[in-house]
């Protein structure tokens, strides 16, 4: 049910523009308008620039200052024709740069009469390992560079201190290689392997302890994509004792730094349990919770997944994330504009919910609100976090009741969810809220619903109306007044009001052990005898004929008497009909008369939508029950939008009581459709006192049942 959000791999910090590393400033000493007339000019003019820049670095590899000025000047223009469009990197690569670049990697051969000071040192491999990072931006020329041998001369690129020189070129050739290994191993497995293979992990741990911040920050961003998803790269960079170094990283000021830190960290612990413990045995816990109020949205969408990877190592981390003071911020970041923020504090909470330690501790910070508003996103990922870390806070008893007076029911029932996994998540939810509606949980409920104001009043009552038991309805609903706070929903002039009355109403109508719209028939005063479809019509032992239309109807006074009390009335009473041979019967046609007798010698007949209504009105007047139960089924089944309001006259005309309930529950029912009816106000004012009646009824029939099922 629940979904990790994805890692991911991370080239540079995001104040660096797109994936691509700015030079150094300074750095560029290519006149900005002759780049520009060379990419807008056209294709041909592109070409001529490659190929003079190409030649130049195939021409000038010596320490002559005049080639390494020149070679450095051609480096920076091929980064900056690479940097400004992406789609001029083919023209770049297919015109010959990659070896030419790759050749100006190390440091020229020293002859005999070249200067003692070395011109440009560190620079011009600085420019070279900067286009190569520039051009493997592209994953089809990754392979390209790394074939062609760049790696080795990187590697060696990342010990230029190792001499112990220091200096401000020192240090940018050494962050420009790490830049190069990083976007050259981005999404490239087979990469990532190949820079451990080539030795390049030790030396980047070691640059984490480098004196310059921007080469901490390179070496951490390369380590960072090396662990991606590479579990020999994750060994070593740990058995490279890189774990305390990173640590400390997360404390510093520099956001930049502590957000390259707790990536990598972040990276090694990604499905590696064994690297997990061994950075919380180092001490990376708290260092990664100061990061959720870093000023830094990044670092803090980092801390609060990696935060949410340590929650899932055992119910004793989950218990000491929130002790240490991790819950009030991830609450603050879901309240962030930041989507990403918001979905990985999300997916926090959702870990440390799970512990039922945690559980009321999260709802009492005042986590259910701010995770209730996120169901509202469309974003399918934040939706589904917040869900899960819902599903956790509901299972603790003590936030039942917070749950439901914030409101957290409709939303749950309301919400438009985008993936299954959400909709079968929120049913859980609800599932497990309904299963504790009872005890203390529903003691106090009844308690807010008596004594809280109006508005959590009515939460309560139709909350209760979806979860509650239904021995429980009795005393919701009649005894504490719940089904006058859902009337008083459903009579409202609000148009949402009334939907929720109308919904919960519905659901509470279909939890009840009364729903069934036709009830069984009473029972008859006297035992019913059922001459047979032999009889119907039949002279034979007749001793009665109606006359209906001009046709004559035989009929068996015996059996008359024992169907209903208006055939006793007529026979034994003191009607003219009593002794008459020949009744002639008004105000009714023969197909209706001819099938209401054969229900009282059969028990049974088959009523078409046609002539039910004509059927009801003659049950009704000859008091045959049996008879108008059956008409009052076959015309609640033709109920429509368009005629529920003719039906619930109906019902009302002939005390229809089945009918009438019919009417009331597809009210109900529909009541989203209805509502755009212009009548509907209408209708609905005039079913209140119905509504009440039949709740009344129902609910009490149903406690009767359970009642007498347990005996």
């Amino acid at each position: 049910m629940e979904q990790q959000p994805e890692r991911r791999e991370g080239r540079s910090f995001p104040e660096r523009k797109g994936q691509k590393r700015k030079l150094e400033e300074g750095a560029a000493a290519v006149e900005d308008r002759q780049i520009s007339a060379v990419t807008t000019d056209g294709g041909q003019a592109l070409l001529s620039e490659v190929a003079a820049q190409v030649s130049v670095l195939n021409s000038a590899f010596s320490w002559q200052e005049s080639d390494r000025a020149a070679a450095k000047r051609a480096t920076q223009v091929l980064a900056e024709l690479a940097k400004n469009a992406e789609d001029l990197v083919n023209v770049i690569v297919d015109g010959g740069a990659v070896p030419a670049l790759m050749t100006h990697l190390q440091a020229p051969p020293y002859n005999d009469g070249d200067l003692a000071e070395k011109p440009y040192e560190h620079e011009v491999e600085k420019g070279s390992a900067f286009a190569l990072g520039l051009l493997a931006i592209k994953p089809e020329y990754q392979k390209l560079i790394v074939d062609k041998g760049a790696l080795p001369h990187l590697v060696n690129l990342l010990k230029r201190n190792k001499d112990g020189s220091s200096s401000r070129a020192v240090n940018s050739v050494i962050r420009r290689a790490a830049d190069a290994i990083t976007n050259l191993a981005h999404e490239n497995s087979s990469i990532k392997t190949r820079v451990r293979v080539e030795g390049g992990i030790p030396p980047l741990v070691e640059l984490l302890e480098f004196s310059d911040s921007k080469v901490q920050r390179a070496a951490a961003g390369a380590l960072r994509t090396l662990a991606f998803k590479n579990d020999d790269n994750k060994n070593q960079i740990v058995e490279c004792n890189a774990l305390p170094t990173l640590i400390l990283m997360l404390g510093s000021e520099d956001a930049a730094i502590h957000y390259e830190a707790v990536g990598v960290i972040g990276n090694l612990v990604h499905s590696s349990p064994h690297i997990k413990k061994e950075v919380l045995a180092a001490g990376a816990l708290q260092p990664v919770i100061g990061l959720l109020s870093s000023c830094c949205p990044e670092s803090q969408r980092e801390a609060a997944l990696l935060l949410g990877q340590f929650a899932s190592t055992d119910s004793d981390c989950k218990v000491h994330i929130v002790q240490r003071g991790a819950v009030r911020p991830l609450i603050e970041m879901l309240q962030s504009p930041d989507v990403q923020l918001k979905e990985m504090s999300a997916f926090a909470l959702g870990r440390l919910a799970q512990d039922a330690h945690n559980q009321a501790g999260i709802a009492h910070s005042g986590g259910l609100g701010p995770l209730l508003k996120l169901l509202d996103s469309r974003n399918g990922s934040l939706q589904h976090n917040a869900a899960f870390a819902l599903y956790g806070l509901a299972d603790n008893e003590d936030n039942v009741s917070d749950f439901i007076r914030v409101g957290g029911i409709q939303k749950l029932q309301d919400g438009e969810f985008i993936v299954q996994a959400t909709k079968d998540c929120v049913s859980k939810t609800l599932k497990r809220l309904e299963e504790k509606i009872h005890g203390r949980v529903l003691r106090h409920l009844l308690y807010l619903m008596r004594i809280s104001e109006k508005s959590i009043q009515r939460r309560v009552a139709l909350a209760l109306a979806h979860l509650c038991s239904p021995e429980d309805q009795r005393t919701i609903f009649i005894d504490d007044n719940g089904l006058e706070l859902l009337l008083g929903l459903l009579g409202s002039l609000n148009t949402k009001q009334q939907l929720d009355g109308a919904a919960a109403l519905y659901k509470l109508a279909n939890k009840s052990m009364a729903l069934s719209p036709v009830d069984a028939a009473p029972p008859s005063p006297t035992q019913r005898v059922y001459l047979g479809e032999q009889y119907v019509n039949n002279a034979t032992l007749s001793d009665v004929t109606f006359l209906v239309e001009g046709r004559t109807f035989y009929a068996h006074r015996i059996c008359l008497l024992a169907s209903s009390d208006a055939f006793r009335a007529m026979f034994d009473g003191g009607y003219r009909e009593k002794d008459a041979r020949d009744i002639e019967i008004p105000n009714i046609k023969w197909e209706v008369f001819e099938l209401m007798m054969r229900f009282i010698y059969t028990g049974s007949v088959d009523i078409t939508n046609e002539i039910s209504k004509d059927l009801l009105r003659a049950a009704d007047q000859y008091l045959l029950e049996g008879l108008k139960r059956l008409c009052e089924y076959t015309i609640a089944q033709d109920i429509t939008l368009e005629s529920i309001g003719d039906m619930y006259e109906l019902s009302e005309a002939f005390h229809a009581m089945s009918l009438r309930q019919a009417c009331i529950l597809f009210i109900l029912e529909h009541f989203d459709k209805l509502s755009s009816m212009p009548w509907q106000n209408e209708l609905v004012q005039r079913t209140i006192p119905e509504i009440r009646e039949y709740f009344c009824r129902a609910l009490t029939k149903s406690t009767t049942n359970l009642q007498s099922l347990r005996l």
